[in-house]
Parts: C-alpha cells; sequence; structure tokens
C-alpha cells in the first residue's frame, strides 16, 4: 500500500498546470516545498525558471534536483514537483538515451516516492497528443513521457488535465 498521496496535474505547454498546482500547493500546506528539476540550459530557458521563481512568495521553500527526486522529498511534507518532463529529459540524458534503462529508473524513482509519507502536487506535459515526431530520439521521447505518465497516473488518487488555463478532472481521489 502507497503512503504517498498525489494529484497529477498535466496538459499541454503554457496551459496553467504550474500555476494551478501552486494554488493547490499553497491550500494544502503554508509552507511547501517546490521540488524543481530543470537544469538551466540557456539564458532564454533561464528566464522561464526566473518566471516560475518570481510567482512563489516567501512561504515556499525551493530545492533543486534533476535526476534523484526520491531523495528530495521527506516525510509529512507538501511539495509541488515540477515537472515530469523536465526530470525524464534529464534521466535520458544520464542514460544516454537508452529508453529501457531510463524507463526502469523512472519507475524505480517512483516506486521510491510512493513509500514516503506526504502530499505531493506533480506536473507534467502532455507531449503525446500530436503529430509523430520523424526523429527516433524524440518518438522515444514521447514514448517514455506518455508510459511514464501512465505509471504515476494509475498511482495518484486525482489527476486533472489543464487546458488554456481550465482544470478538468479526470480522476478524483479513489
Amino acid at each position: 500500500m502507497s503512503k504517498a498521496w498525489v494529484h497529477l496535474i498535466t496538459g499541454g505547454q503554457r496551459s496553467g498546470k504550474s500555476e494551478y498546482g501552486e494554488e493547490l500547493t499553497l491550500l494544502a500546506s503554508k509552507t511547501p516545498i517546490y521540488l524543481a528539476t530543470s537544469k538551466h540550459w540557456d539564458d532564454e530557458f533561464s528566464a522561464r525558471i526566473k518566471t516560475h521563481q518570481q510567482r512563489r512568495n516567501e512561504n515556499w521553500t525551493t530545492i533543486e534536483e534533476e535526476l534523484h527526486i526520491s531523495q528530495k522529498i521527506g516525510e509529512k511534507e507538501v511539495i509541488l514537483l515540477d515537472c515530469i518532463t523536465l526530470w525524464l529529459n534529464n534521466v535520458m540524458d544520464r542514460f544516454e538515451f537508452d529508453y529501457d534503462k531510463s524507463y526502469a529508473f523512472a519507475k524505480s524513482e517512483w516506486d521510491k516516492i510512493m513509500e514516503k509519507e506526504a502530499s505531493i502536487f506533480v506536473i507534467t506535459n502532455e507531449i503525446g497528443m500530436g503529430v509523430i515526431p520523424s526523429e527516433k530520439g524524440t518518438r522515444r521521447f514521447v514514448d517514455l513521457q506518455g508510459k511514464v505518465n501512465q505509471f504515476i497516473a494509475k498511482r495518484a488518487k486525482e489527476v486533472t488535465l489543464m487546458v488554456s488555463g481550465l482544470p478538468i478532472t479526470v480522476k478524483t481521489n479513489e
């Protein structure tokens, strides 16, 4: 039996996922943790990160972890994990784009997370709803993202799809 309570929030780029997750996390705790998974790839991406940081007030504690996210989640914490997509990018990079090793690592990390007695709001992207990419590596990443999203969603208590800033309930508190 899993100990973690998870609410997965998914949607397209700029659909309002992070903002919605931040709102819900602040309703659950006055002093939440923001677990950031992104690397600072370039100046433009660093600007994106700064936008996210500026939205958060002093109540938040920010922890950055690019790979071993389970090690950064403690007991009885309320956490916003943002985001699975960027984390999987790091995982794929770490395993030299080997799909099987990346998927095994991601599932193992998630199993460890589910053993924590924590409330976790998880941000991810629905990237497989469009055209099938022509490049093999991109197809493998889209496949991995979809499989990991399914893996997390099956274990989540709640799942929300964001569309144009609006939350649509997909799964509610089983």
